[in-house]
């Protein structure tokens, strides 16, 4: 049984943004549909569903900030690749903690759009060409990488793509330190980039499976180096 190709909504109020980025996706296989301001996105990811959204962060009506936290707090399974400008750095932190999985640049390469929008459809999917990987268990928290779905305390724990990827990576090596720039390769699949995005990640998470985030006791601070699991067993 054929399966219809995912969809992406490309949010961008320059035409020519648009149009480059809706041809690219579309020769790669991609169903596209776009909207130009923040209404016209919020409302369509409500009405269509799509399987990701590239978002850039100045629209009018609503800034990609704000859509970016509506679609977290209404659709949080859809990933969010937002395109920020060079000197965006602040909003793209802020993108990131609202929980985009992920972040290019502009100028951009639609080439290398098109290979982020795949690599993160495939860790969304769970398509990923590895090998089975089962259940990961520490105490009342549990992931699931076959289905990729968490659960903490008997509930289901909404994670991001790339929480969950962080997640997961770090609760099979537990006890091992790793340096940020190591998980954002091994994580994000960059060798070069911004490192805050692992930050960002490692605040988001510790905000939904520690019991005081201020004191961590999961996902621990080695300073001046990185972070590793700890195995609680609460």
């Amino acid at each position: 049984m054929e399966t219809s190709p995912p969809r992406v909504l490309v949010v961008d109020d320059d035409p020519t943004v648009s149009d480059v980025v809706c041809r690219y996706l579309a020769r790669a296989g991609y169903q596209v549909a776009t909207a130009a301001d923040g209404p016209t996105a919020v409302a369509e990811v409500g009405r269509g569903r799509p399987d990701l959204v590239v978002l850039d962060l100045m629209l009018p009506g609503i800034d990609g900030l704000e859509v970016c936290r509506r679609i977290r707090r209404d659709h949080p399974a859809i990933p969010v690749i937002m395109l920020t400008a060079l000197g965006e750095e602040a909003d793209r932190i802020v993108g990131l903690q609202l929980g985009a999985d992920d972040y290019v640049t502009k100028p951009f390469s639609p080439r290398e759009l098109v290979l982020r929008v795949r690599s993160v459809l495939r860790r969304a999917t769970g398509s990923a060409t590895t090998t089975s990987r089962g259940l990961v268990t520490d105490g009342d928290l549990t992931l699931d990488h076959d289905r990729r779905v968490a659960y903490r305390a008997g509930g289901d724990l909404p994670l991001t793509v790339r929480e969950f990827d962080l997640l997961g990576y770090l609760m099979r090596h537990p006890g091992q330190v790793f340096r940020r720039a190591e998980l954002l390769e091994a994580v994000w699949g960059w060798r070069f980039g911004d490192e805050s995005t692992v930050t960002v990640h490692v605040r988001r998470l510790r905000e939904k499976v520690e019991s005081d985030p201020a004191k961590p006791r999961r996902i621990v601070t080695v300073w001046g180096i990185g972070y590793r699991y700890e195995v609680t067993g609460a």
